[in-house]
């Protein structure tokens, strides 16, 4: 938790004489101005005993230190047409018990410890008189064994009354995922000129979302996705029942239908109640339901409590099976057991403070939030992770 709070307030200091130069935000400016800085810092802890490197059995214990920083800037053209520019960069490190196991016989490899950088920059252009925005956008991801490129667009139209609005936004990812095989797999165990294969993911999105009165608003979402390429991990083992021991086999295509519902209900001037269902389907064979409520509190005009509570349910894939089940008989086969059948659990709450003239006295940190929450799942495994997420306006 310490090293959550040094790491935000470090990049705060950063950030610290931005903040106290943002213009009034009533002003409509044809220069580009700094609009909102986010900093969010989050750690991630992790136990279990499903490793998919060591073919479903061993340990799952792992720890994730994850910090993003948010710079949304905006400007209005002379047709009064507002562009808002989003340039985010994420920093996560992590250290995994189980990646260190790829090579079995070394007390700790590189794989025990790895850092992912993943930036993006978001353009949109809205028209408030007519009700409309167009999108697009780029990112990256890169880290040690994984580097992703994507690229997105979108488009979105309001109701004459405002009240609803249709939004549709298309996006592709192109990765390279290195072929990092277990030691004993390798035909020269010292060589680390791994090689690279491709996997490519397309997807579409479709939402609707419609004020029905005061109280409620409700939105509507369906997505599909196609993944194409090699969709296994090569350091992923299975083992079969005769002690022999393989890399993960997936087939190289795979297609996702995520359909959702969302509604906000707010009751009184205290209450809101924020429910969400997902359901998911792909033709690996996993089913899906996903059930979240979150139920914001606010205490005084300044801070609110938000307990939430998140249940999931999903089958297994097709080529699942435990430690040593897997047959030569079987054309695919895996022992990752987040393709297993599983139910999960994610409870937890949050903390808010808004207060009018800044948290803390300071004017412009205008949002702090704090939110923890303990997931566990019913086949051994349970984590916790601990948000802080400071907002400059």
């Amino acid at each position: 938790m310490k090293r959550i709070f040094l790491t935000v307030l470090g990049i705060a200091a950063l950030v610290k004489s931005f903040a106290q130069q943002l213009p009034d935000s009533s002003f409509q400016s044809r220069k580009l101005k700094v609009d909102e800085i986010n900093l969010v810092s989050s750690y991630y802890n992790q136990n279990g005993d499903h490793a998919a490197v060591t073919g479903g059995i061993g340990t799952q214990q792992l720890t994730d230190l994850a910090n993003v920083f948010d710079i949304k800037l905006t400007k209005y053209d002379r047709k009064l047409r507002k562009h808002a520019f989003d340039l985010e960069l994420g920093i996560d490190h992590y250290t995994s018990a189980s990646s260190d196991k790829i090579d079995l016989k070394a007390n700790s490899s590189a794989s025990h410890a790895n850092t992912r950088i993943y930036p993006s920059l978001t353009w949109s252009m809205e028209n408030e008189q007519k009700g409309s925005t167009i999108t697009a956008g780029v990112s990256s991801s890169s880290e040690f064994d994984y580097t992703s490129f994507g690229v997105n667009a979108g488009f979105s139209k309001k109701t004459k009354d405002r009240s609803g609005e249709l939004s549709v936004k298309i996006q592709a990812f192109f990765d390279q995922v290195k072929l990092v095989t277990p030691v004993e797999l390798r035909s020269n165990p010292e060589d680390k000129s791994y090689g690279s294969a491709n996997r490519n993911t397309i997807a579409g999105s479709l939402s609707w979302t419609q004020v029905i009165n005061k109280n409620l608003q409700v939105a509507f979402l369906a997505d599909i996705v196609h993944q194409q390429g090699f969709l296994s991990l090569p350091f992923y083992r299975v083992y079969f029942t005769d002690g022999s021991v393989h890399q993960e086999k997936l087939p190289d295509s795979r297609f996702k239908v995520p359909l959702g519902f969302r509604a906000n209900y707010f009751l009184g001037d205290r209450f809101i109640i924020r429910t969400w269902y997902r359901y998911y389907k792909d033709d690996w064979g996993i089913s899906s339901h996903t059930v979240n409520i979150e139920v914001p509190v606010k205490i005084t005009s300044f801070f609110s409590v938000s307990p939430f509570y998140r249940f999931y349910n999903q089958s297994a894939v097709k080529y699942f099976a435990p430690y040593e089940q897997h047959t030569a008989q079987n054309e695919f086969y895996t022992s990752n057991y987040d393709l297993s059948k599983f139910n999960s659990n994610f409870l937890g709450a949050g903390i808010r403070l808004a207060p009018p003239n800044g948290v803390f006295g300071v004017k412009h940190w205008n949002m702090l939030e704090i939110r923890y929450g303990h997931y566990t799942k019913n086949i051994n495994m349970n984590a916790n992770i601990v948000s802080l997420n400071i907002k400059y306006k």
